[in-house]
């Protein structure tokens, strides 16, 4: 029985989706609901599962090719023993092309890598269905490549064109911007072209959360079911509260209107290999540091994953972004629209202070928050980041609210 592969439904917000990677090629037999093909949008990375036990028939949408909402993509066969037929095909055809030319036993998307790096299929060992050479094979062989030479220094002949473009070529290498990538930049440029952005900067003494940290920590991981305490949920607590006090911050610009949230739904920036996402804390004035934690840990392990799904990152009213977990000392974060603030937290790093006039070692960290002065004046910007550093510095303020 022939069945429609088709393309996900997508949301009123993605027009289109291009095919990132096609994990099953024609003959390969798969499982119900085993991963057959990535759609990737310009937000999320969606997932087409198998609808049946069977074989991709015909793969319509190549990788790389643009694909709309619920367009047809690739054509399956059901059936357990329909994977046998389909499949003895491309093998009997790619070991047919193998003596006419080894890059025949590549696929489309192993192919495309395969030139871009100067390779012949010959070269990499293929896994696929009569050794046919897949985009996996080939990514694990560019990894390995260094080892290589060592290999083959048996054979000079062999080894000579490596050597001589190791020796001094100045190597380049170009590929596609992913849609994920070239969405961020846009929306970054836009950030930038239509806001009046500002910054104000401050910092704030680390150490009583700290010790606040240090000395719950093990009870709460353990009355919390293996959540653990981190800084993150002391800061959504702090802007949630700050939020609150001054609703231009948690405001945003449609047109000429400006619309005040009567909530808070704070997004939080997760660097991920497809780049930078910022799923959303919903409702995180009716959260507390445990939900915190374990959502974002969730965000966290599901945008590695990339799980993370559209629903995630839509909405949001305001965004907290932490270079400091990659060593940054201070930043000017960008815009999040049409949000009209960004609160960048820091590296924590050991200072001389002046304290009740001693001079004393603290934990500090640089604090930045970017504004839209066409929304917030600086008086609110400053007194709402001063806000935070006063939270910060006395976290029972946030449990008592006061």
């Amino acid at each position: 029985m022939s069945i429609e592969i088709k393309a996900p439904t997508f949301p009123e917000s993605v027009a289109d989706g291009t095919v990132a990677t096609w994990h099953k090629q024609p003959g390969e037999a798969v499982s119900r609901d085993e991963l057959i093909v990535d759609i990737e949008t310009d937000k999320v990375v969606l997932e087409v599962v198998a609808p049946a036990d069977g074989s991709i028939a015909e793969i319509i949408k190549g990788e790389g090719d643009t694909v709309l909402s619920d367009e047809v993509i690739a054509m399956f066969v059901e059936g357990e023993g329909a994977a046998a037929a389909p499949a003895a095909a491309p093998a009997a055809e790619a070991a047919a092309a193998d003596d006419a030319d080894g890059d025949a036993l590549a696929g489309p998307a192993a192919r495309k890598l395969l030139d871009e790096n100067g390779l012949d299929a010959s070269q990499v060992p293929g896994t696929g269905k009569g050794g046919r050479v897949t985009k996996e094979d080939v990514v694990n062989y560019l990894k390995n490549k260094p080892a290589a030479p060592a290999a083959s220094a048996p054979a000079p002949a062999a080894t000579a064109p490596a050597v001589s473009v190791d020796a001094g070529a100045r190597m380049e290498k170009r590929v596609p911007m992913t849609r994920l990538r070239a969405t961020i930049a846009k929306r970054l440029v836009e950030a930038q072209q239509n806001a009046a952005m500002l910054t104000t900067y401050n910092e704030v003494n680390m150490k009583p959360v700290m010790d606040l940290r240090k000395q719950y920590k093990d009870l709460f991981e353990k009355t919390h079911n293996g959540t653990r305490l981190g800084f993150m949920s002391f800061f959504v607590k702090a802007a949630t509260e700050a939020l609150k006090r001054f609703p231009a911050v948690n405001a945003s610009i449609d047109g000429n209107d400006i619309v005040y949230h009567g909530y808070q739904d704070i997004g939080v920036a997760v660097s991920t290999e497809r780049g930078l996402m910022v799923p959303v804390l919903r409702d995180t004035d009716s959260m507390n540091l445990a939900d915190v934690e374990a959502t974002i840990a969730d965000f966290g392990k599901r945008g590695r994953d990339g799980k993370l799904g559209i629903e995630d990152m839509q909405g949001g009213t305001f965004t907290i972004t932490n270079g400091g977990v990659f060593g940054s000392l201070m930043s000017t974060p960008i815009l999040n629209p049409p949000q009209t603030a960004i609160l960048g937290m820091h590296k924590i790093q050991e200072r001389p202070m002046a304290v009740n006039g001693q001079v004393v070692i603290l934990p500090m960290m640089y604090l930045a928050l970017s504004y839209d002065h066409r929304m917030i004046d600086g008086k609110d910007a400053v007194q709402f980041l001063v806000t935070i550093k006063d939270l910060l510095e006395d976290p029972a303020r946030m449990l008592l609210d006061v």
